[in-house]
């Protein structure tokens, strides 16, 4: 009989329960909740993204579906604003950071999107940062990811078609510093919440998605700059006009 892996062993040493609580020792140090850079190429504003009205919540999940092919249209930069605000934008100033559009165990938002844009209008191509804080991205590379991307992602194909493709890649510490070795489990669910919602704001903005957690785990960090320790890769989606 074969051995269970290290998924159900994760699973037992992490449970919650009245008589044992050690695994929630913290191993790692605090970090700042929000990622900036010292020095980014570029920084571009975003359009000030619709904060009502649009499509009808019910409608939009009733034609929810994945989509893996996209036409060689280009995405223009009001429906990308559009997109990031509906995954990770500010919608209310309470506290010291905020807090933003996707549910986050504690608040504390590990995930970061990273955006490659392949074709987006008025946004040069190449990979870029979603910066919360003001509504911006900060460009950390030019060039044309999509084959290096799409190869990374087991050849799918989507991720090369897609106008855009967005990343999420957690920095682990700023979960770990609270939650011990049950971050990862609030990581992953943290960047559920953020692909449930890019494929709901893709449906009420005309356009088509599909989420992608098969990847390589280290050429997909490579090509975010993580480090696939401190900061993983976790979650990605391609979005744009259906083909």
């Amino acid at each position: 009989m074969r051995q269970p892996g290290i998924g159900p062993q994760y699973h037992e040493v992490t449970k919650y329960a009245r008589t044992e609580m050690g695994h929630l020792t913290t191993w790692a140090r605090e970090v700042p909740r929000l990622k900036e850079y010292e020095e980014p190429l570029a920084t571009l504003e975003l359009p000030a993204p619709q904060t009502a009205d649009g499509m009808p919540l019910f409608e939009a999940i009733s034609q929810r579906r994945s989509w893996r092919h996209f036409a060689p249209e280009t995405l223009p930069l009001s429906r990308l604003s559009q997109l990031l605000w509906a995954i990770q934008g500010l919608t209310s100033q309470n506290g010291p950071n905020g807090l933003r559009a996707s549910a986050s165990a504690g608040a504390l938002y590990p995930n970061e999107t990273y955006v490659f844009a392949h074709r987006v209008e008025g946004c040069d191509q190449g990979l870029w940062h979603y910066q919360v804080r003001n509504h911006a991205l900060a460009q950390l590379a030019q060039g044309d990811f999509s084959e290096p991307l799409a190869q990374a992602c087991l050849g799918q194909t989507a991720c090369a078609e897609a106008p855009v493709v967005l990343a999420f890649g957690a920095v682990v510490d700023r979960c770990a510093w609270k939650y011990g070795d049950r971050a990862y489990r609030y990581i992953y669910m943290d960047a559920g919440h953020m692909g449930g919602q890019a494929q709901l704001a893709a449906v009420a903005l005309g356009l088509a998605s599909v989420n992608i957690g098969a990847f390589f785990d280290d050429e997909v960090n490579s090509l975010l700059g993580l480090d696939g320790q401190r900061e993983i890769a976790v979650y990605l989606a391609a979005i744009g006009v259906p083909a």
